[in-house]
């Protein structure tokens, strides 16, 4: 499969003016075509992703990580990608390894390669690493597959079986559910090892409103099995 040609890039940006630029440079590198999705910033992240190269959507006011994301996905299967790369515009994800995202699904036939930051988690902060264990676990229960690292935004993902899956989340939950929804749906789900990076990003995770947000979600859709 030609890569350049059917997969585009969605980073979805809210107040990463500083960091947005440099990501796009990087990604594109490999991935020529990108769609950033500015979800009400009030700083220059627009009009930075749009120097370098992307084409942006935007929202007036914030409306979530996964509406963001499912507004990306949209626009770019309206304009004929069959594939999408998703990553997050802070710098967090390196851009070195997005080949091995492609390798693994040509290798596979694997219909969402996630990366896997959990092979070297001496950088991953003490907290960030424990829940994610614990929702790792959780979600690889609800799932009946072995889900090693549920929480990266870093993937990519086949725009047709996202498409025709009941995926309604709007906000920091929707990596978790894409996930359920692949796996249940019977579609090969691939994991990649991937660099961890962290370094002066702010998470845009507010850890009490976000959790609830989590476990209500869970109670509605996770515990339900198939």
């Amino acid at each position: 499969m030609s890569w350049a040609e059917q997969c585009a890039a969605v980073i979805p940006c809210l107040n990463e003016a500083t960091a947005i630029g440099k990501v796009i440079a990087g990604v594109r590198r490999y991935v020529p075509n990108v769609w950033v999705v500015d979800d009400g910033s009030t700083d220059a992240t627009s009009s930075g992703a749009e120097a370098a190269g992307a084409r942006v959507l935007r929202h007036a006011v914030p409306q979530g990580k996964g509406a963001s994301l499912q507004d990306g996905w949209r626009a770019v299967q309206t304009a004929g990608f069959q594939w999408a790369l998703t990553l997050d515009g802070d710098g967090q994800h390196a851009s070195e390894d997005i080949p091995a995202f492609f390798e693994l699904a040509d290798e596979t036939g694997a219909r969402l390669v996630s990366g896997n930051r959990m092979n070297d988690t001496r950088r991953m902060p003490l907290v960030r690493r424990g829940v994610n264990l614990w929702m790792s676990r959780q979600l690889s229960r609800a799932a009946g597959t072995r889900l090693p690292d549920t929480q990266c935004g870093f993937r990519l993902m086949n725009l047709t079986d996202w498409a025709a899956l009941p995926v309604k989340a709007v906000h920091f939950e929707i990596e978790s559910e894409i996930l359920i929804a692949f796996a249940r749906a019977g579609h090969r789900i691939g994991f990649v090892p991937i660099q961890v990076i962290y370094e002066d990003e702010r998470s845009k995770i507010h850890p009490l409103r976000d959790t609830v947000r989590w476990f209500r979600w869970w109670q509605r859709t996770g515990k339900i099995r198939s």
